[in-house]
């Protein structure tokens, strides 16, 4: 399907853009039919529900580019998506730009952490030099091939360098061309009005309850100066305790009925999967034989 939407149109606008996590097909599927102006495709989710694995460095660029290139297929909303640390070296980054654009990315996020790197709202997370970021910022934008392909610039300096160096470091990459900046985990309400204060250019707010930042509204980070806010984990903790209930019943009960979470129906889920584009295909092809 590939997106009909432009991410940059919205943002030029001064849209607010709220961007769920999506994690895997039915996840995206179900995102794309409720009016998003994007989609964000969690490096988290993905090494969650793709490989069983802890998003802790251990995904690849080809485990990566193949979701965004899956989910990119399938949904009409604007894609952005996860890609760590552009997978290596300025070589990496250059193939990652390029690969991830030709997949149907409208917006490429990539990080300034080591490797191999960590989830932002993890320990133990450390930072490159500001000018190996640099470097590589300049290199993907150098990639791309359309100009409304965005490049994110994530700082994760926060944590580990304090708010001043993150800033910095946002105020640098900004400076250096990137489209979106990205600076993780602030730990406070006052951390990210001062983030949306003293950074001038497009910022990204990550919102994730029970992680290391307050979740704020996405009206409050608007008045903060912020211009768009992902979801990441929204919809997979929803989904993880849903399942989660739903196999404690039928463990408890050996049965669906009065279980404590509503579920969509088999018609749902057959529209859902695209089930009613088979049917279409065999009424025309198949049954007319």
């Amino acid at each position: 399907m590939m997106a009909t939407m432009r991410l940059i149109d919205a943002l030029k606008r001064d849209e607010f853009v709220v961007a769920p996590g999506i994690f895997e097909m039915l996840s995206a599927r179900i995102a794309d039919r409720m009016g998003f102006h994007a989609l964000y495709m969690t490096g988290y989710g993905i090494s969650a529900s793709y490989l069983g694995l802890p998003d802790a460095g251990i995904a690849t660029y080809t485990d990566m580019v193949g979701r965004a290139r899956t989910i990119a297929e399938s949904i009409a909303t604007p894609l952005i998506a996860d890609a760590d640390t552009g997978f290596g070296g300025l070589i990496n980054v250059r193939h990652t730009v390029r690969g991830y654009e030709a997949v149907g990315v409208q917006a490429i996020q990539i990080e300034d952490q080591e490797m191999p790197k960590k989830c932002g709202h993890t320990p133990g997370r450390r930072v490159v030099p500001i000018n190996d970021m640099l470097r590589k910022i300049e290199v993907a934008l150098d990639a791309r091939t359309r100009q409304d392909t965005l490049i994110i610039a994530r700082t994760d300096a926060r944590s580990g360098l304090g708010l001043d160096e993150a800033i910095r470091r946002g105020k640098a990459y900004a400076k250096a061309g990137a489209d979106i900046i990205f600076v993780e985990a602030p730990e406070s309400e006052e951390e990210f009005r001062r983030v949306g204060g003293e950074i001038d250019a497009w910022l990204l707010a990550n919102v994730v309850p029970t992680g290391k930042s307050p979740e704020i509204s996405a009206e409050r980070l608007q008045a903060m100066g912020f211009s768009l806010a992902i979801y990441p984990t929204a919809g997979m903790t929803a989904a993880c305790a849903a399942l989660k209930y739903a196999y404690e019943h039928i463990r408890a009960y050996g049965t669906t009925q009065g279980a404590p979470i509503s579920s969509i129906t088999m018609s749902e889920l057959h529209d859902l999967v695209g089930f009613p584009e088979i049917w279409d295909f065999e009424r025309r092809f198949v049954e007319t034989r």
